[in-house]
């Protein structure tokens, strides 16, 4: 039995312990201003708890996302508006920015880097060639964002990851939206294979899955 135990407990010693990014401060001036803000971007409201030592916590989720944002009062130290180019990822971009700017956010045109780090060069905006990247590279197509205070938002369009950031084991999608896009992009990928093979593919169904699995988790495509 100690024997046992010991084993139980080395192998305890040798795992990592899961370290989860959940939450993300962000510093504003006014804190009903800020949370009206994002209340518009359709962002879900969390919680919203006052303590009688003046300390106020709101918290909010972008649609689909596991990570959240706090703001309030006797929380941060930072100045407010100085959270800069905070991602949100999006398979859509063009999608993404017209509902930003149907709700009333002054969100920049799709862009696409002309040089490495231009996506961060608020103060070089020739670095930045207006439109979707070419050949609409995964990566490669951005907007950009603030709130009332300054802290600025960088969505970024992500459709095929890169090779190891994502474990194939838990592929999963966080919204409808994201995996309708995902079928979307496996249909015309899809339709494009059948037209060099010449014929129906009864197994759509596998190579659909397939196909969105290895996009997800950076593998080769399907032919």
């Amino acid at each position: 039995m100690a024997h046992l135990e010991e084993k139980i407990n080395n192998a305890s010693s040798n795992e990592s312990v899961d370290m989860k990014l959940e939450v993300v401060v962000i510093p504003v001036t006014d804190v009903d201003r800020a949370k009206a803000f994002y209340v518009k971007l359709g962002w879900r409201l969390d919680a919203d708890f006052s303590f009688d030592n003046g300390f106020r916590v709101v918290q909010l989720t972008p649609t689909g996302s596991s990570t959240s944002i706090q703001f309030g009062v006797k929380i941060s130290q930072a100045a407010p508006g100085s959270a800069q180019n905070l991602y949100l990822v999006v398979s859509d971009i063009a999608a993404a920015r017209d509902q930003l700017a149907a709700r009333g956010v002054d969100v920049s045109e799709v862009f696409h880097p002309g040089e490495p780090g231009a996506a961060f060069q608020i103060d070089a905006p020739a670095a930045r060639i207006r439109g979707i990247s070419p050949d609409h590279t995964s990566y490669g197509s951005y907007a950009t964002f603030s709130d009332l205070d300054g802290n600025l938002w960088l969505l970024q369009e992500v459709t095929r990851r890169l090779p190891g950031r994502t474990n194939a084991a838990t592929t999963k999608f966080t919204s409808v939206t994201d995996l309708a896009n995902a079928l979307r992009r496996a249909a015309k990928a899809h339709g494009e294979h059948e037209a060099r093979i010449s014929r129906h593919d009864p197994n759509w169904p596998d190579w659909y899955a397939a196909y969105i699995v290895a996009e997800q988790v950076g593998k080769e495509l399907p032919l």
